[in-house]
């Protein structure tokens, strides 16, 4: 399995519009993170969880050129506005994108991309074949693909587990049950937002705690905000075998 960060920074990414702190003014490719997204390998198939709005951007970059499916992990803008750019794959591949979400991911998604969605559809608009799932595991062919779910403040998010891989992003909180989900994995990726509290994500020492009690090989931090420092300095603040993702950052598993 190999796995490409397409983004890891927050809904605003870095730099931030207007802002001139040491983060935003950094010159290290490091510290310029697009929204929040990732590009799995597996099985001979090309997934891709969540399309914020710098979809078009990171496919380019990535030079991905195939897409067999679009998971969300969530309903928030910077996870799915730019789900219009699967067209182009529609027209390479002359087929509907299939798109896996939970029930109020599916109605957020007909309210924002209405036109899609349209009894009568306008010509070359994107065209999707919907996956409703639930907190159970699924297959896009034979993968099988286990969703966690976790807290972002009160709405719930899923996470999701592929063989020894598990990719959480916008928690705050997981209950016990959905842990034991976790545990055995070799790489884990997890949100760690900032350094001081936050609302609904996880902060660096609660991102750190967490990677402690799972004690996967390797973990990643991802969905950083300009808050956190610079990559240089933070990654000086992480235990052995934590690291902090950055974009175009690309591991095996």
């Amino acid at each position: 399995m190999k796995v490409t960060f397409l983004g890891t920074g927050t809904s605003q990414g870095i730099p931030v519009i207007g802002c001139t702190c040491e983060v935003c003014r950094s010159l290290d490719f490091r510290d310029k993170r697009l929204r929040t997204s990732i590009h799995v390998e597996v099985d001979g198939l090309s997934i891709i969880f969540d399309s914020g709005p710098d979809f078009r951007q990171q496919i380019l970059r990535e030079h991905i050129t195939r897409l067999d499916a679009l998971v969300f992990t969530h309903e928030h803008k910077d996870h799915t506005a730019g789900m219009d750019d699967i067209r182009s794959f529609n027209f390479l591949q002359k087929k509907d994108m299939p798109v896996y979400a939970r029930k109020n991911v599916v109605e957020q998604l007909k309210r924002e991309f209405a036109y899609i969605f349209s009894e009568n559809k306008y010509p070359g608009i994107p065209r999707v074949e919907i996956q409703e799932i639930d907190n159970s595991p699924f297959f896009i062919e034979k993968t099988k693909i286990t969703p966690i779910e976790v807290s972002h403040f009160q709405l719930p998010v899923f996470g999701f587990r592929i063989k020894d891989f598990t990719y959480i992003t916008d928690a705050k909180t997981i209950s016990d049950k959905e842990k034991d989900k976790i545990r055995g994995s070799k790489t884990l990726v997890i949100n760690a937002l900032q350094i001081d509290e936050h609302l609904s994500h996880m902060t660096l020492n609660e991102a750190i705690s967490l990677a402690k009690e799972i004690n996967a090989d390797h973990t990643y931090f991802t969905h950083l905000s300009h808050r956190m420092g610079t990559h240089k300095k933070t990654e000086k603040l992480l235990p052995e075998n934590i690291e902090i993702a950055y974009d175009g950052l690309k591991i095996e598993i």
